[in-house]
């Protein structure tokens, strides 16, 4: 093996900026590939163009770009009879989008780290009037599915897009404004079963063609801790506020969590941070049951 084109491990650390101990992880994932290992030594060596490369993948990783990610947009070296692909188009729109989403990340923290420091100086639960609502019981149309928060938006719109279809073909009479229930935080980091419902009058037409994944259940009345909520603070993740509020205001006044929080579109455009947006944060809630009974 002629290794005069080749820099040892040691060598080709300090040339890239890498440790040794990443060159052999990025070895193991596949990102960063020897050129030779001894067979006797296990020892790794690296061809001197290869360098570029390891810087390439230094940066990226300052990005905090997955190691997945890189793999899959160095991997452009052709395969058999196939040329090699110049891996620079698709590095610039990697880093494109990449810029993008670290924009929309910053924009969410900031957003989050503005309402806490509005919690701690002025207590954020004084904004919400929390108050105690009787809930009729309902018949309402319900798909559901488990999302995070960057498919919560496309699945509401299809999933309410095929229950009109489908409210329409009743045609079913509406008995109150379409609402989602939340059976846990849906987050950027969270995924959570999300139903999407519309009331309709049990009394009334039936639907007699349900869509894929869509079911008809009776929620039965129940009180609700409830908090009206407008404009720019409808929108992600300012409305986190107002679900902690109506939460704090439960637990503080000795009541029970008694199902899945729901979100009601009292008023909704269909742009976030639209001030005419309106929605209603409801909680159902019942008398804690003492340890005695």
């Amino acid at each position: 093996m002629d290794r005069t084109n080749l820099l040892p491990i040691g060598q080709f650390a300090q040339a890239s900026g890498l440790s040794v101990t990443a060159l052999r992880h990025y070895d193991a994932s596949g990102v960063l590939t020897p050129a030779f290992v001894d067979p006797e030594s296990g020892y790794r060596y690296f061809r001197r163009d290869q360098l570029r490369s390891a810087q390439l993948v230094r940066a990226l990783r300052r990005l905090d770009m997955p190691i997945e990610r890189i793999r899959g947009l160095l991997d452009g070296d052709g395969d058999g009879d196939e040329p090699p692909t110049d891996p620079a188009p698709r590095l610039a729109a990697a880093l494109r989008d990449h810029l993008k989403a670290a924009e929309r990340r910053l924009d969410v923290q900031r957003s989050l780290v503005q309402g806490l420091l509005t919690q701690l100086t002025e207590g954020a639960d004084m904004n919400f009037r929390v108050t105690l609502r009787q809930g009729a019981a309902e018949r309402v149309l319900v798909r559901g599915a488990t999302v995070n928060h960057h498919g919560l938006d496309p699945f509401l719109g299809t999933a309410y897009q095929d229950m009109y279809a489908v409210a329409g073909r009743g045609p079913l009479t509406f008995a109150g404004p379409a609402f989602v229930r939340y059976h846990g935080l849906c987050d950027e980091e969270n995924e959570t079963l999300v139903e999407a419902c519309l009331p309709f009058w049990e009394s009334g037409a039936q639907p007699e063609e349900l869509g894929e994944g869509m079911s008809v259940r009776d929620i039965p009345e129940c009180t609700y801790a409830c908090t009206v909520v407008e404009g720019a603070a409808t929108a992600f993740p300012e409305i986190l506020t107002a679900y902690d509020a109506v939460a704090n205001w439960i637990a503080e006044h000795g009541f029970a969590f008694a199902g899945p929080v729901r979100s009601t579109f009292l008023r909704w455009t269909g742009t976030p941070n639209h001030p005419d947006n309106r929605l209603e944060i409801a909680w159902p809630v019942e008398e804690p049951v003492s340890e005695g009974s």
